[in-house]
């Protein structure tokens, strides 16, 4: 199970980095559905998912860092939330978009709940 949650962190990671890439080139306005969320907003969101990814990484490197993993993916879930609750709420919805930040909010929590309640052995870690 462990070697599962550390394809689907590392899988998340990636694809949070691409996240914040794609947002840093394209602006709220791209999208009908982001057009609510302020600059200031979208750009710390930048930042945000940075964080995030490097707290999904970090324990690959660092035991004591094992906590972090958890962390990022509440972070991102909870981005997740955020964008379908904006999408919701917008002029244009496009429940294609939501149906997606949703499957990665269960992959998210898919993560924090094995890192949190499962809690690989010592002779399952990779770690």
């Amino acid at each position: 199970m462990n070697i599962f949650l550390w394809i689907i962190q590392i899988l998340l990671a990636a694809h949070t980095i691409m996240g914040a890439a794609w947002k840093f080139t394209n602006s709220e306005d791209t999208l009908a559905s982001l057009q609510a969320i302020p600059h200031n907003v979208w750009l710390s969101l930048i930042i945000f998912e940075f964080l995030c990814s490097l707290c999904l990484i970090l324990p690959a490197f660092k035991k004591q860092l094992a906590m972090l993993a958890p962390v990022g993916a509440v972070g991102v879930g909870m981005e997740m939330l955020f964008f379908s609750g904006v999408l919701i709420f917008s002029d244009n919805p496009n429940y294609g978009q939501m149906i997606y930040w949703l499957i990665v909010f269960i992959v998210c929590a898919l993560i924090a709940y094995g890192r949190i309640v499962m809690k690989p052995t010592n002779a399952e870690s990779i770690v």
